[in-house]
């Protein structure tokens, strides 16, 4: 028993840190998804066309 009495505090403290790395890093990942989502518009938008009018256009 005295085993887990001294192991069980590393473990917490272990497992705390791995799901705060795991939140950031999926935070990280959904961020650069939407920066390419955002890009990918962007460059969509910007390939697109535009009409501009002519001299004798009103």
């Amino acid at each position: 028993m005295e085993y887990v009495a001294v192991l069980l505090p590393s473990l917490v403290v272990g497992l705390l840190f791995w799901f705060a790395m795991k939140a950031i890093f999926n935070a990280d990942k959904a961020e650069r998804q939407a920066e390419a989502r955002a890009q990918a518009e962007a460059d969509a938008l910007q390939a697109q066309p535009t009409e501009r009018p002519g001299p004798d256009s009103k």
